[in-house]
């Protein structure tokens, strides 16, 4: 997915589908183990049908892809998010079935419908498409962001090879909008209601994946994706090659006129 403002849809690979604390590491697993096409599965000998994009059986099913022990905190997670607009879900008291359906859910790449074989996906196989925007529903309902809901902000946020990123063909690179090149740890702890400490700290966690380089002045930060599917092996780049790229940048850019501060100016010249 190269183009930022063009593709909804963003690639996760079902392994690595985060397992730390967050409502949005729930909402990804109940998407990776809902069904990717038409069929029927079975449930205490009943034979439901499934649409793509939803899952039926019992609460036991329930608890094992959300990791709970709890009958009465599994309900609770779908509730919440069925409350935030992420899925809907249906409990039938009589026969204990259980369904439940994502709401942002990819249609145009779904499997062929059948009437036997499978219809739910191998865990930890393939790919799951996540929209871009999903994350955005926290930031604006005031959500205090957990853990997994802020990596996959910063997944989300990952463009490779962006014609109006020049630091995207070194490496996928995460960034907020078309201008939103550099970030600050300022900008990401307001998004997350976070400290900036706390931002910090996050980064430091998960580095395997989310690589960060400071810049220079008060241009604030590079971080690279470095997990991100792409066709060919990510190779980050080093600090003299980064450091090449802004000196470019701010040559052809010293007679533009600058109305804003230092780092949105230079967002706006790296586009």
């Amino acid at each position: 997915m190269s183009c930022f403002e063009r593709f909804l849809w963003t690639k996760l690979p079902r392994s690595v589908v985060p397992s730390c604390k967050g409502i949005l590491s729930h909402w990804a697993h109940l998407a990776a183990r809902a069904a990717f096409r038409k069929g029927i599965v079975s449930y205490c000998r009943h034979r439901n049908p499934v649409e793509p994009g939803t899952w039926a059986g019992g609460i036991v099913g329930l608890k094992s892809i959300l990791g709970v022990k709890k009958r009465e905190q599994a309900l609770d997670i779908l509730q919440q998010l069925s409350d935030l607009g992420y899925l809907s879900f249906e409990l039938d008291t009589k026969t204990k079935l259980l369904t439940y359906r994502v709401t942002d859910y990819e249609l145009d790449y779904c499997g062929a419908p059948c009437d036997s074989g499978a219809v739910y996906t191998t865990p930890g196989y393939s790919f799951l498409c996540v929209p871009r925007s999903i994350t955005e529903r926290l930031v604006t309902q005031n959500y205090i962001f957990n853990e997994a809901d802020a990596w996959l902000y910063l997944w989300c946020h990952t463009v490779s090879k962006d014609p109006h990123n020049a630091f995207s063909f070194f490496a996928p690179v995460c960034q907020y909008g078309k201008t939103g090149v550099f970030l600050t740890l300022e900008n990401l702890g307001q998004r997350w209601r976070w400290e900036k400490t706390k931002v910090w700290r996050f980064l430091q966690k998960h580095k395997d994946v989310f690589t960060l380089y400071r810049l220079p002045g008060s241009y604030g930060c590079l971080v690279f994706n470095t997990s991100y599917p792409c066709d060919t092996g990510i190779s980050l780049p080093s600090n003299e090659q980064i450091a090449d790229v802004l000196d470019n940048i701010r040559e052809y850019s010293v007679d533009v006129v600058r109305h804003e501060g230092q780092r949105e100016h230079l967002s706006r010249m790296v586009v």
